[in-house]
């Protein structure tokens, strides 16, 4: 009698494979295979050392010309600021995202091209000077142009929040709200019986302007960030109380607050924020400056999209008022009108992008007043490894800016409250709905302490395998 054996047929239904945010905070990008088409969950830039940013933004590790499509969670520049570079690179395919994601995306490409320009036009010139003086580097050059940029946003194809899309024969997705950022979404992918849910970044209950987070219906998978993965925030309710103790306490010494503030999202609930002391008189009522092309454009987003709002941003609508604009406030788009704020005695509040001191007026307004001991540096988001904002917020004494050293004599603070990430509890609580029937959760947007405290977390808490992937690392789902 002949023996027969039994072989188990593994049927592999989608492929993953990780390519940014990879035990890393930046660089947001997983690519796909399922049902014959090949494509992206986001396009970021990689943020971090000069040069080390500029290799990984500008050579991708795959074909171009094979990516079907892209779906972008939200428009921070970590998720969706290498799509010009994509472009650059032959790519003319959808990129499928929210209405009010593709609309922020419109300003945030633009004002990401225009300031690589200019920073690599102002790292030249600090070459030139630096080679006259016998300290010679590589030209800097941007990584993509306006016209790049330009290029992308005819790709755009809006879907609605909780819109079931179909993008091939026998694969769809479906987006939830992140309470992250404006437009901000969580998704699902279905592919022959096989579903995979994207966290995107999530956000935290309550946060000013944006509804909370939603829950996901069942999925066999998930990729989850988990930047904070190893941390507690500190209640939300504190956040106004304690923004008015830093305000207070810098006036009272005549300095100036200098907020590295991400243009999108960060700076409207910061504005909306001192709105309200201010209203309430719990902080006295000095001026205001936004000093952010993009975050005057996103601002003007924010405006045409209330669909995104919480109810408490609501009843400013109800009662006529506008949430992102009062008296002592100004927003400056010109650079002229920002160079005379070197000029202008305090106290008063400027809120400048870049988030992690990485780029922009920023980096002048850090520069000019870092060393007085009257200033403030507020940190109000978490700042990636190897920035500028994290040697400023671990407290070095001397950090490097446009490549010269500058002493730190500002007082530094960090307001967490407002981190539009989850902490460690709150990603577990937004899982939970959906930890019953997963199979493996991927963490991804983290740093690699970070993952493994949370990767031990999940285990405990549900009985699941939290892999943390390398970049390049691919996984076979069935």
């Amino acid at each position: 009698m002949e023996h027969m054996r039994l072989h188990r047929i593994v049927i592999v239904s989608m492929r993953l494979t990780f390519w940014g945010a990879a035990r890393t905070v930046t660089g947001s990008m997983h690519h796909v295979e399922a049902a014959g088409k090949r494509f992206l969950l986001d396009c970021g830039l990689y943020q971090g050392r000069r040069a080390e940013a500029f290799e990984r933004n500008s050579h991708f590790p795959f074909q171009t010309s094979v990516i079907d499509f892209v779906i972008l969670s939200h428009a921070h520049i970590d998720h969706s600021g290498n799509l010009p570079t994509l472009v650059r690179n032959g790519y003319r395919s959808p990129i499928y995202t929210t209405p009010a994601t593709v609309d922020l995306c419109l300003a945030m490409l633009a004002d990401s091209a225009y300031l690589q320009e200019k920073d690599a036009e102002f790292c030249n010139l600090r070459r030139e000077h630096r080679r006259k003086i016998g300290r010679d580097d590589s030209e800097c050059t941007p990584l993509y142009t306006p016209e790049d940029a330009s290029r992308t946003y005819p790709l755009f194809r809006p879907v609605m929040l909780g819109e079931d899309h179909e993008l091939a024969q026998g694969l769809r997705y479906r987006t939830y709200e992140a309470g992250h950022m404006l437009g901000a979404t969580s998704l699902e992918i279905e592919a022959d019986g096989v579903r995979l849910a994207f966290s995107g970044d999530v956000g935290r209950p309550n946060l000013p302007i944006l509804r909370d987070p939603a829950k996901l219906d069942p999925v066999d998978y998930l990729i989850m960030e988990s930047t904070y993965g190893d941390r507690f925030h500190k209640k939300i309710e504190h956040v106004a109380e304690r923004l008015a103790g830093i305000v207070n306490r810098t006036a009272g010494r005549g300095g100036k607050i200098i907020v590295p503030a991400f243009a999108v999202g960060r700076t409207q609930q910061l504005v909306l924020l001192l709105h309200e002391l201010m209203d309430a008189q719990k902080v006295p009522s000095i001026p205001i400056f936004v000093d952010s092309p993009l975050a005057v454009n996103a601002t003007e987003v924010f405006r045409r999209h209330p669909e995104c709002y919480d109810e408490q941003t609501r009843k400013y609508l109800t009662n006529g008022g506008d949430p992102f604009g009062f008296r002592r406030l100004t927003y400056v788009r010109e650079a002229s009108e920002s160079k005379k704020l070197n000029d202008l005695h305090g106290p008063f509040i400027v809120i400048s992008a870049s988030g992690m001191c990485e780029a922009g007026r920023i980096l002048h307004h850090l520069r000019n007043n870092i060393g007085d001991p009257r200033n403030t540096i507020l940190i109000t988001g978490f700042q990636g490894e190897h920035t500028l904002g994290r040697k400023i917020v671990e407290g070095d004494s001397v950090v490097p800016i446009f490549g010269e050293p500058y002493e730190v004599r500002a007082e530094v603070t960090s307001l967490d409250e407002l981190s539009g990430h989850a902490d460690q509890r709150e990603l577990i609580e937004w899982m939970r709905p959906i930890a019953h029937g997963l199979k493996k959760v991927f963490l991804v947007h983290g740093e690699p302490g970070s993952m493994a405290v949370l990767a031990q977390v999940i285990q405990k808490e549900y009985g699941i395998e939290a892999v943390q992937p390398a970049r390049g690392e691919s996984f076979d789902l069935n």
